[in-house]
């Protein structure tokens, strides 16, 4: 009936759980990441890993086109600040120039020179404030302009005159040359188109500086009207340096740049600027001729301005050529950046088509799979249960997912197959299963038929029977008759059938209870702790005397030979009632427990389970036809309690009071009542009817139960053996009288009043029978009535008087 079985007690380590369960968490992402279990999954891996590849080269690539990007940006950004610096220059070219005619003696030179100071501190302010902290070459540029902080004091050295022309223009040259000396853009400039252009532009500088330079020196020289000690060898340095740059320039300028300077360098000031430099060059010391200082300016000023003027063409050629490349790059990191988001684009949306072509049918089978297993194949087997001419028709075939590919075609193939392979075994499973429950229910009926026969037999031997050890062992074989019986009666409740034996009027539940106490072996060890009684309607009378029957015989079954199985009864709140049959076994574990309560609830099917185990699945058919909740819980001291809720659609509303609750017998009589063709209760009944006027009985079970012979019509003659003695008939309430009520002890119940005279005589064994019975169960009754009995309900009680107090 009820698998008990001890588990024995596992030690584990609890530090050690947790920390295996931290190593193992890496290595099943790693698994899941490198072997992924799904082929989206599969795919997915696929697709990362070619992302990772095409981000990488994309990443090459944009990383070099972003660096062509920058370095022309840097380059153009260089170049412009190249030109402020080169109009910063050639300002102060001018300002050195005027400075040193000024000192040279030339006292009209004041007026111009001031100007020209103003036009140097408005470039130098621009220049300051356009070198950007990210510029290429900015820190450069600051530091070269370190060079004129000393600018305000040297103009007022050269207005106070307490400068010399040497130390003025050492300074200006300084200042110059360290501004002269920035290349800011060739070390950003990878472009050899860029390069050349920016190696032209730094030597057409060179070339500038150098005419200023010679524009300022000989501009005093020739307002002094010769060379001082010294200043002609610093004039041939800056003439050699001069000439260094025009070959420098040569070599790097394209050839319209270099058309445009042979143009300037062969104009008319050019010409005039020559021929003074020519008196100079032959003069060492005093002049071989005047010059016009104001002339010489003039000229070389047309000249220096010409050349600015391509230097100006030269950096224009640069910027464009700069932002050439700066657009390209950006042209480049574009289509780049595109080609790469339609490539990642294209690979993810490859792959996720690829896994719709696979998953999505493979889905659908699936699907199909799953509706074949949980509505398909069990559809059938119903129909197969509920066909009775001709057989269920097969189920629809597995249709392949539109746009399948080959091989998920053969897979839905291979899936029908299997499909119609299933329907054939279930069918022929369902066919098995359906005869073998018609021949379990045959052969149920048979024995059904054949141990009713039996017991009528039995009863009729009983009746004829006088000795008393063979009339003992007539109640030996009744008993055993009986439980042959309700296991013909479980076998058709197993098979869907219900019992024959069906009642037409209430009856008390503790005959219910006594019933189902009659059909267990080892009934003796039943005992009725507290019970409320209650009437039930007949019809549900003999199966749930059967749901008692099999979870005592359960109860009796897993507990130690020497302890009792107890039995409760009261109402619900809710209007039903609770019968809680408790046992003192070894208990369950929590996993037995719920194996056992779903078998109780209808969750199981008893054709696979094993044989020893049938009753849990008898009373679960039972309990779910006459709508009562079964379960099995702990017991409060050791043990299990079954809990039968009855619902009230069960229970009588209104007790009649031809059918009350009768008093429990005296311990020791278990009343069995006797299911014939005429279904008529045996047992308490036959002694007279009461109404009990105590809600709570106590009863044990008697050594042996005792089956009451049928009643006799009021009036006929008594029946005799065929030894001519009185067989012993069954007693009706009708057939007692009010003396006889009278002479039984008081039990605390109202009888009914007399409803007449005798009509029966009481055979002498009978009445002997009857009172030894009583007397032993007095006896038995007050011996164990005062012990407390645990309450499954709650708190203990006492199967005795309820007014007597417990003892300590």
């Amino acid at each position: 009936m009820r698998l008990r079985q001890v588990k024995p007690a596992v030690e584990s380590d609890s530090e050690s759980a947790p920390n295996a369960t931290r190593r193992r968490l890496p290595r099943v992402a790693a698994s899941l990441i490198l072997r992924p279990r799904t082929i989206g999954g599969q795919l997915s891996r696929i697709l990362v890993f070619a992302l990772v590849l095409v981000l990488v080269l994309v990443a090459i690539t944009v990383q070099r086109a972003y660096s062509d990007y920058r370095e022309a940006d840097a380059t153009r950004r260089a170049v412009a600040l190249a030109l402020n610096v080169q109009d910063l220059t050639d300002q102060i070219q001018r300002e050195l120039g005027l400075s040193n005619g000024l000192l040279g003696g030339d006292a009209g030179l004041q007026q111009p020179l001031a100007v020209q100071r103003r036009n140097v501190d408005a470039t130098l302010a621009a220049v300051r404030g356009g070198v950007d902290s990210d510029a290429p070459g900015a820190d450069q540029v600051r530091s070269a302009l370190g060079q004129l902080n000393m600018l305000g004091s040297t103009r007022t050295q050269i207005d106070t005159r307490r400068i010399s022309r040497p130390v003025a223009l050492q300074f200006y040259n300084d200042a110059v040359g360290a501004l002269n000396h920035l290349t800011l853009g060739l070390d950003q400039a990878n472009d050899p188109r860029l390069q050349r252009g920016l190696q032209a532009f730094y030597a057409l500088g060179a070339i500038k500086d150098q005419f200023d330079r010679e524009r300022g020196f000989l501009n005093g020289v020739f307002v002094a009207g010769r060379f001082s000690g010294g200043e002609y060898g610093q004039f041939l340095e800056i003439r050699a340096a001069k000439q260094e740059s025009l070959q420098a320039f040569s070599r790097y300028a394209a050839k319209d740049r270099q058309a445009d300077l042979d143009a300037v360098m062969r104009g008319d000031d050019a010409a005039a600027s020559d021929q003074s430099e020519s008196a100079a060059l032959a003069s060492d010391g005093p002049l071989v001729r005047p010059v016009d200082p104001a002339a010489w300016w003039t000229h070389t000023t047309a000249v220096i301005d010409a050349q600015r003027a391509v230097q100006k063409a030269v950096g224009g050629d640069i910027r464009t050529r700069a932002d050439d490349l700066r657009a390209a790059a950006e042209t480049n990191l574009i289509i780049f950046l595109a080609g790469a988001a339609i490539a990642i684009a294209a690979m993810i949306a490859l792959v996720f088509a690829s896994v719709r072509a696979l998953v999505r049918p493979l889905a659908k089978l699936a699907g199909e799979a799953d509706e074949v297993a949980s509505r398909r194949l069990p559809n059938v087997i119903e129909e197969w249960s509920r066909a009775v001419d001709s057989p269920p028709d097969p189920p629809e075939p597995v249709r392949t997912p539109a746009g399948s590919s080959a091989e998920i075609a053969a897979v839905a193939g291979a899936l029908d197959r299997v499909q119609h392979t299933a329907f054939e075994l279930a069918s022929q499973q369902a066919l098995l299963r359906r005869n073998t429950i018609e021949s379990m229910g045959n052969l149920a009926r048979r024995n059904q038929n054949l141990v009713r026969r039996q017991l009528a037999l039995i009863s009729e031997f009983e009746r004829e029977e006088l000795d008393p050890k063979a009339l003992s062992n007539l109640f030996e074989l009744d008993h055993l008759a009986t439980r042959m019986r309700r296991n013909a009666e479980s076998l058709l409740v197993l098979v869907g059938e219900s019992s024959p034996r069906r009642l037409t009027r209430p009856i008390s539940l503790i005959d219910v209870i006594r019933a189902g106490m009659s059909e267990v072996d080892d009934y003796r060890r039943v005992v009725l702790r507290r019970v409320e009684d209650v009437l039930i309607t007949g019809a549900v009378a003999s199966e749930l005397s059967h749901m008692l029957a099999e979870l005592i015989e359960n109860g009796l079954a897993f507990s130690p030979p020497d302890l009792e199985v107890e039995i409760y009864a009261r109402p619900t709140p809710q209007g039903g009632y609770l019968v809680a049959v408790v046992d003192h076994g070894i208990g369950m574990t929590t996993e037995q427990l719920a194996q056992s309560n779903a078998k109780l609830r209808g969750e199981q099917d008893f054709v696979v389970a094993p044989t020893r185990y049938l009753g849990h699945y008898v009373v679960g058919r039972l309990a779910q036809r006459l709508g009562i909740t079964v379960e099995l819980t702990t017991s409060p001291v050791s043990g299990v309690v079954a809990r039968l809720t009855l619902p009230p659609a069960v229970l009588v509303a209104q007790q009649d009071q031809e059918y009350a609750t009768v008093q429990a017998l005296a311990p020791g009589t278990v009343m069995q009542p006797s299911w014939g063709s005429d279904t008529e209760i045996r047992g308490a009944l036959s002694a007279g009817r009461g109404i009990a006027t105590a809600p709570v009985v106590e009863a044990v079970a008697d050594p042996a139960p005792r089956r009451i012979p049928e009643p006799q019509a009021p009036g006929a003659a008594p029946p005799t053996t065929r030894n001519g003695l009185v067989k012993r008939t069954k007693r009706t309430g009708e057939a007692v009288t009010g003396a006889e009520h009278r002479s039984r002890p008081d039990t605390g119940f109202t009888v009914r009043p007399d409803p007449g005279p005798v009509t029966q005589r009481w055979a002498p064994e009978e009445t002997r029978d009857l009172l030894s019975s009583f007397r032993a169960g007095h006896q038995r009754g007050a011996a164990a009535g005062t012990a407390p009995v645990p309450d499954p309900y709650g708190a203990p009680t006492f199967a005795d008087d309820p007014a007597r107090p417990p003892r300590s």
